[in-house]
């Protein structure tokens, strides 16, 4: 276990959901916990409610000039989280290009932002922690989920580049890759989804997965299984399967 009494880490997108349950976690283990997101009010109530000192920088993943400032004005941090996420379910054949467009840019893009400000301080002081969260839907395409699916790919293939560079230095690389998490964005989900989690019981699996050296985690268990295995199915197997 680590002596999280000492860091001080930064949440981006945690204002509700699964961050919001990651930062009391973290919070409740001792670290000062520093929470971003676009809503004020959210973060303000958050820190308030946290059973340990903490922080907050309100931005917006989408703009480079709100990302460098919030970095710029809390500077330095021990590990950074990050939880950003949007998420609209549909087909190719209903195509959003507006929905589409924000899922790549906040999920994937806003990460590759925030890590732009983080990565290079951490390389220079050689010593961080960085956590990103990819998904089980990440692992093979699915049907309708344009956008999504293709944000968290992104995400899983970025974290594997980062740590195949990094696993030698100082700066540690994760990335959890959970199953369904009962929030506000599976609440658009029109379908029965097996083995969902609490934002709480989440935020535990990531939590004691920060505390090992483990690169890679997918839970729950028993369900990543199912994705995990159908990257070795052949094509017509799989879309039979899985469409």
């Amino acid at each position: 276990m680590k002596d999280w009494s000492t860091k001080r880490y930064w949440l981006v997108g945690a204002s509700d959901g699964l961050g919001a349950a990651l930062a009391h976690r973290l919070s409740r283990a001792g670290a000062h916990v520093v929470v971003s997101a676009r809503s004020e009010d959210k973060l303000k109530e958050l820190v308030d409610a946290l059973p340990n000192e903490g922080s907050y920088r309100s931005l917006d993943v989408s703009d480079d000039q709100s990302v460098r400032e919030a970095y710029e004005a809390i500077g330095p941090v021990d590990g950074v989280v990050y939880l950003a996420g949007v998420y609209w379910p549909f087909s190719a054949q209903a195509w959003d290009a507006e929905q589409a467009t924000a899922m790549v840019d906040i999920n994937l893009t806003g990460l590759v932002r925030v890590m732009g400000a983080v990565v290079p301080d951490m390389v220079k002081r050689n010593q961080g922690h960085i956590m990103l969260t990819g998904s089980l839907t990440g692992f093979r395409g699915l049907p309708g989920s344009i956008g999504y699916t293709a944000s968290k790919a992104g995400i899983m293939s970025l974290a594997e580049c980062m740590y195949a560079d990094l696993r030698k230095t100082g700066v540690q690389v994760q990335i959890t890759n959970p199953g369904f998490i009962k929030t506000q964005l599976t609440d658009k989900n029109d379908f029965k989804m097996p083995f969902i989690m609490t934002p709480e019981e989440a935020a535990e699996e990531m939590f004691k997965q920060m505390n090992t050296d483990r690169f890679k985690v997918s839970f729950p268990r028993l369900f990543s299984l199912v994705f995990r295995g159908s990257q070795f199915l052949p094509d017509w197997l799989y879309y039979r399967i899985f469409s």
